[in-house]
This record gives C-alpha cells, sequence and structure tokens, in this order.
C-alpha cells in the first residue's frame, strides 16, 4: 500500500495555526524560565561562596533534590499539590480569564500551566546551572587568588573582577548547554496540560491523524529552535581570543583604588 503524506493537513488551516502557537508558547516559557534559573542560581551561587555553613548546606539540599529527581514528577508537584496549597481566591483569580494577560500567538501568562511550566523548569535548569559555574570557578588558577589578595582586593572585587570573567569563560559552553536543555525539556510540560509545542503537534495529530507530518515539523521546528538559540547565546557570550587582554585590563582598573589607597608609589 503507497503511503502518501500530506503535508497541507498539517501546515496549513487550523492545525499549523495551532503548531504556531504551541512555538510560542515554548519560546515565552524558555525565555522566562532561563531569565528565573539564572536569578536563582546566582542567589545560590552567593549563598554558596558566602562565610557560614548554614548557607552551604541549604545550596547543598537544593542541588540534591532537585538534579535527582525527574523533571516530570517536579512538573506535576507544581501544578497538583503546591497549586492546590494556594489560598483559594488568588488560585480562582488566576484561573481567570485576563484579555491582557494573553500574549502574541493566543498564549495566556496567567495561567497555572504556565506558571508552574515556567517555575518548574527554572528550578530544575538553576540547579544545573550553579555546579557548572562553580566547576568554572574551580578551574581558575590558585595563582590568580593569590594575586588578586597581594594587591589589596576584598573578596567581592576578587569574585567580580577575577574569579567571575574566567570562570564564566571556562563555563560558557556548558552553560549554553544548560539553557537548551531547557528549552528541550520544556515538552515535558505537556504532561501538565500546558500547551507548548509537543502538545500541540499531538492535538494536530488527534484532529486528523497526520501524526508523521505533524511530529516531523514538531521536530524541525525544535531543531531550527535549537541551533538559532545555540549560535546566538555562543555569539553573545565570552569569547577566548582577546579575553586575557580584556582581563588584564580590568583588574588593572581595579586594581589602581586599592593601590592608592595603600600609599604605593607608581615610579618606583
Amino acid at each position: 500500500m503507497a503511503w502518501h503524506l500530506d503535508w497541507a493537513g498539517v501546515l496549513t488551516g487550523q492545525p499549523w495555526q495551532w503548531i504556531l502557537s504551541g512555538l510560542a508558547a515554548t519560546l515565552y516559557v524558555t525565555l522566562l524560565a532561563s531569565l528565573l534559573a539564572t536569578l536563582i542560581a546566582l542567589l545560590m551561587l552567593g549563598l554558596r561562596l558566602a562565610p557560614g555553613r548554614a548557607g552551604h548546606a541549604l545550596v547543598a539540599a537544593y542541588v540534591a533534590v532537585f538534579r535527582n529527581t525527574p523533571l516530570l514528577v517536579q512538573l506535576l508537584f507544581w501544578y497538583f499539590a503546591a497549586w492546590s496549597a494556594l489560598p483559594q481566591r488568588l488560585r480562582f483569580y488566576i484561573g481567570d480569564m485576563h484579555p491582557w494577560s494573553v500574549l502574541p500567538g493566543n498564549v495566556p501568562w496567567l495561567a497555572p500551566e504556565f506558571l508552574c511550566a515556567c517555575w518548574g523548569l527554572a528550578l530544575f535548569c538553576a540547579a544545573f546551572l550553579i555546579e557548572e559555574v562553580q566547576a568554572g570557578l574551580n578551574s581558575v588558577p590558585a595563582g590568580q587568588k593569590e594575586a588578586a589578595l597581594s594587591q589589596g582586593f576584598s573578596q567581592g572585587q576578587m569574585l567580580r573582577h577575577v574569579l567571575l570573567p574566567q570562570g564564566l569563560l571556562n563555563a560558557w559552553q556548558p552553560l549554553v548547554g544548560q539553557y537548551l536543555n531547557l528549552m528541550k525539556l520544556s515538552s515535558l510540560a505537556s504532561g501538565i496540560s500546558f500547551a507548548e509545542l509537543t502538545y500541540q503537534v499531538g492535538h494536530v495529530e488527534s484532529y486528523n491523524a497526520h501524526a508523521l507530518e505533524g511530529f516531523a515539523v514538531g521536530t524541525a521546528l525544535y531543531l531550527l529552535l535549537g541551533v538559532a538559540m545555540g549560535s546566538l547565546l555562543m555569539l553573545s557570550g565570552p569569547k577566548r581570543r582577546g579575553g586575557r587582554q580584556r582581563l588584564v585590563a580590568a583588574v588593572d582598573a581595579a586594581t589602581q583604588p586599592a593601590v592608592r589607597g595603600k600609599g604605593v608609589r607608581h615610579d618606583l
């Protein structure tokens, strides 16, 4: 029996509108979850680098929990368990229709599915971002820390001007991989009925039985999105060529106030 592919059943009409809406939802949740994950990772890194055992223990527990439990289980927890624990008035307000909360592509952001998907993805990804940045910081040679301290740097100045620039340079490619992983893992949000790309492709399949065409288009869109996102992040990230010169210039600029404060003569 001949098998004739019918791309018009996917790339036209209502099915194509569903797929575009799912692609937009994937883009929105990826962007917002990435920003939130970055903020959470920075907060947790601050606690880890600060003196005191309480912050270290908190970060260690956070990383252990979110790295060692399945993301789908976490999403189901936020959507079914944690969501039910919120005040009823708040749940009813978020569950209502709000025209001002609909993003382009007919994607409502003030909805339980969107909020739980964004929050769950951010918490999960932040646990990996913390370890990637920490690995980058650990790769900075010990001589860099000693040189910064000998120049009168405080711990904060040393972290800002010496450790973080080199640590992020070393860890940038793994960090890009984690952000790409977040985008791909957003497909699991279909398990909580979030209408992202995978959910909408499945909707098309149930609508007209164009399973092969629908999932082929969905795969191609994920591929294009991943390539574009990865290329953009790599281009906007720190560059190794010339990175050492920029780092030396930043250290020199930050060192001058500390040197003048010690009364060191520059003409020696």
